[in-house]
């Protein structure tokens, strides 16, 4: 039977009806690990996306699999990432859709934010959610749930709760954790990370977030429309230093216009606490003085612990786990899928790359993590949503290519809806082959589908100027985008053969 603490769980504070409801899914306290079943075909370290993904997917495909999650199942997306971050974004649009509808003719007052009911929204949101990770429903797919340290103990066993699972095959799905970086007082400071982030009951005051990244960046914007004062610290000359320097801007105007204080080039060099104020020393400029710290500053790989040593599995303490392009490791009975062994460190690509292992592993597949085209999305406002290569990025590794943008400014129903700030920009090769795309509007993430099918059958832009949106539509920008591409097919040559065939109908 397992035991927990709040200790063990700070990510389910407080303990509410809703907290108790996820508690009992996805970690039960009374749960009672099954006896071994002889030798798995899979057994599968870690319970978040990627280890549910391929528990669930071996085990309807008739193999015997055996599920080890220390914690809680449903891993970061579930419990610390996507699911309650989004929520509490959807509570702040809405408080600024709010305080921005007098623009549209719309007169609600004076705006309050409670946010005690803005976070007994997102837990009860996030417990009805969780049945889809639960204990229960993997046992009833025929998965073997072992609640409890899993540890290999040789290549081709791993133990648990003082059982020993043998396995055919294993995948390490353990995920990754907020990295702390060696800043003076960080650990006495208290600092909040995405784990302890959603257990808040109270709104911060002042808020600093370190970390201009996606998630630095999304919830700096969500707590400012709460009501906070919102310092985002980042070393870097932009933000999301990953997306197009463009959407970059895009965002940076838009926190800004948020009230959020936006600070590039600003390396933190320690924080000093004196009771509940933390002060932090910033590099050429004067100390912030806040009430609360966001750690938003990249991501550390689980693989202490692990018994990956025994196991024959190499690994690397920043990078994670080191896999092939089939994603098999050292251990060429052991694969790894999900945070723990990727740069692609989203929810989507935790499926998509157990799917791959899942081909490989049990069916001797040959399937490649290369061939997958993954998209990402970062949810603030505007959504800023990217494909394939950038600009940027073509230009620093010498590949020939064109860039056609589209302004939201010139798109009916972006200035309909007063959301004009953002664009289409899609990155071609001489041919007009997308190969990448970059779209930032009010939803991104809804709108990048289209373009991450183009890149996946390497389309031409010219296919996309022939798929019709309705309208007004945001999306058709995207047709546009081909559209524009045509018109610069129209080389000098073409335009006097097309006026002398236009002539010559004329004289008919």
């Amino acid at each position: 039977m397992t035991t927990t603490t709040d200790d063990d769980l700070p990510e389910l504070l407080p303990r509410d009806e809703s907290n108790r409801a996820l508690a009992a899914q996805v970690h039960p306290a009374d749960w009672v690990n099954p006896t071994p079943q002889g030798r798995y075909n899979l057994v599968v370290l870690g319970g978040g996306t990627a280890g549910l993904v391929a528990a669930a997917g071996a085990a309807g495909l008739g193999a015997r699999v055996a599920l080890v999650e220390r914690h809680l199942l449903g891993g970061d997306c579930l419990v610390t990432g996507c699911v309650p971050s989004k929520a509490l974004i959807r509570s702040a649009r809405a408080a600024q859709g709010a305080r921005r509808a007098g623009a549209l003719g719309v007169r609600t007052g004076e705006v309050a934010v409670d946010f005690p009911a803005v976070m007994e929204r997102m837990r009860a949101l996030r417990a009805g959610i969780a049945r889809h990770d639960s204990a229960s429903r993997f046992r009833d797919l025929g998965v073997d749930v072992f609640l409890g340290e899993g540890r290999f103990a040789s290549p081709t066993t791993l133990e648990v709760g003082g059982q020993t699972l043998q396995f055919a095959r294993a995948v390490i799905a353990t995920g990754a954790r907020a990295a702390m970086p060696p800043i003076p007082g960080l650990e006495e400071a208290g600092v909040l990370t995405h784990r302890t982030l959603f257990s808040l009951e109270s709104l911060p005051p002042r808020l600093a977030v370190i970390g201009g990244g996606p998630i630095g960046a999304e919830m700096a914007q969500a707590f400012a429309r709460f009501g906070s004062q919102v310092t985002l610290l980042e070393a870097g000359p932009r933000l999301m230093a990953a997306d197009d320097p463009a959407a970059s801007a895009v965002v940076l105007d838009a926190l800004r216009g948020d009230g959020v204080d936006v600070r590039l080039g600003a390396r933190v060099e320690a924080i000093r606490t004196t009771g509940e104020l933390r002060s932090i020393e910033v590099s050429g400029g004067e100390a912030v003085e806040v009430d609360q710290v966001l750690l938003a500053a990249g991501r550390a790989p689980n693989v202490e612990g692990l018994g990956l040593e025994e196991a024959g599995v190499s690994f690397d303490l920043r990078a994670g786990v080191v896999v092939d392009d089939r994603l098999r490791t050292s251990n060429r009975r052991v694969f790894a899928a999900g945070d723990v062994a990727s740069r692609y460190q989203f929810t989507h690509a935790a499926d998509f790359l157990s799917r791959t292992v899942l081909r490989n592993a049990l069916f001797f597949g040959r399937a490649k993590a290369s061939d997958l085209v993954i998209p990402w999305a970062t949810y603030t406002d505007p959504e800023v949503a990217h494909v394939g290569t950038t600009a940027e990025a073509a230009t620093r590794t010498g590949v020939r290519h064109g860039v056609i943008e589209v302004p939201l400014e010139d798109n009916d129903r972006a200035v309909l809806d007063g959301e004009p700030a953002g664009f289409v920009k899609v990155v071609h090769d001489p041919k007009g082959r997308v190969l990448g795309a970059t779209v930032v509007a009010s939803h991104a993430g809804e709108m990048i589908g289209e373009l991450v099918g183009a890149v996946q059958r390497g389309a031409r832009l010219s296919e996309l100027s022939t798929v019709i949106h309705p309208y007004p539509t945001v999306a058709d920008a995207i047709r546009r985008a081909g559209d524009q591409f045509n018109r610069t097919r129209l080389t000098p040559g073409r335009a006097r053969l097309l006026r002398w065939i236009l002539a010559r109908q004329r004289g008919a």
